[in-house]
């Protein structure tokens, strides 16, 4: 089960064409959705692939995995959607959390309940608030998983590319026309809209940590592919973009996502080698 934001979802519907690609499956396979939760049947081999939406991994007003886009995104820290009952019984659970984190450098922190209007809430700075949802995330973790049935991971933070500026292309729009990656490997990762501290913190939060949590680097690697997000060739809403929208990828260009096949199955490679290493 992939749990997160749609990175997460990404990474999960590339789990999903790696296995189509590999296997020869001959039994009946499904795909259904529950709630915040999407399945992927494989029968013959008694399996699922699950992705549950949770951007922030605790309890916000973006819980809806349909209805999502909200401008004043706010989180209870200390609290856990249906104490994660969904996520208990699994073999492989992979978390994320970052993307949704970026809108702003204060978070919005529930004073009180969702039920009561109006809903008030303090403003904290980024870094504190990620660090209160991952202490609550390691404490669930601690005290819901066996680690002789369950393996654990967190998967580091996905960059985005929508400042040219970053890979020294002042005439680029975003990320759209670029085809290639960055090649040059002996400078460091551009700065591409990655927090660092947030990397710190989860690095830290997981070494404190009783269940032993593979803390999966992908984010160096993905810093260089500038070339690999879907830009204009993604949907809006469920919709494929019109010409119109595709010829204004200043505005409209996705990059953020990920094309498929591509960097999300070297994730997911990654992964599986950290799953045989450690089965």
């Amino acid at each position: 089960m992939f749990v997160g934001d749609s990175l997460n979802r990404n990474q999960w519907e590339s789990m999903v064409c790696l296995l189509h690609q590999s296997s020869n499956f001959t039994g009946r396979k499904s795909h259904e959705k529950s709630g915040s939760l999407v399945i992927f049947s494989i029968e013959e081999y008694n399996t699922t692939v699950e992705f549950y939406w949770a951007p922030f991994l605790v309890e916000s007003n973006s819980d809806n995995p349909w209805r999502h886009s909200i401008k004043d995104r706010i989180i209870k820290p200390e609290s856990i959607k249906n104490n994660g009952d969904d996520w208990k019984g699994v073999d492989y659970l992979i978390f994320n959390s970052y993307i949704w984190w970026m809108n702003t450098g204060y978070m919005k922190v529930l004073r009180g309940s969702f039920d009561v209007e109006p809903v008030e809430y303090d403003e904290i700075e980024r870094p504190v608030a990620y660090s209160r949802v991952l202490k609550t995330w390691a404490k669930w973790v601690d005290e819901n998983i066996d680690m002789k049935f369950t393996s654990v991971y967190f998967m580091s933070m996905s960059p985005t590319h929508i400042k040219s500026t970053d890979w020294d292309n002042p005439d680029g729009i975003l990320c759209a026309k670029e085809t290639l990656p960055m090649v040059n490997l002996s400078i460091p990762p551009p700065n591409v809209g990655t927090d660092h501290k947030l990397w710190g913190i989860a690095a830290d939060v997981i070494q404190t940590m009783k269940v032993p949590v593979n803390y999966i680097n992908i984010t160096a690697m993905s810093e260089y592919r500038k070339d690999a997000h879907t830009s204009v060739y993604t949907t809006r809403q469920g919709q494929l973009m019109t010409a119109e929208q595709q010829a204004d990828p200043a505005t409209y260009a996705d990059c953020i996502h990920w094309c498929l096949p591509g960097l999300p199955d070297t994730w997911n490679e990654l992964l599986y080698t950290h799953i045989i290493l450690h089965s």
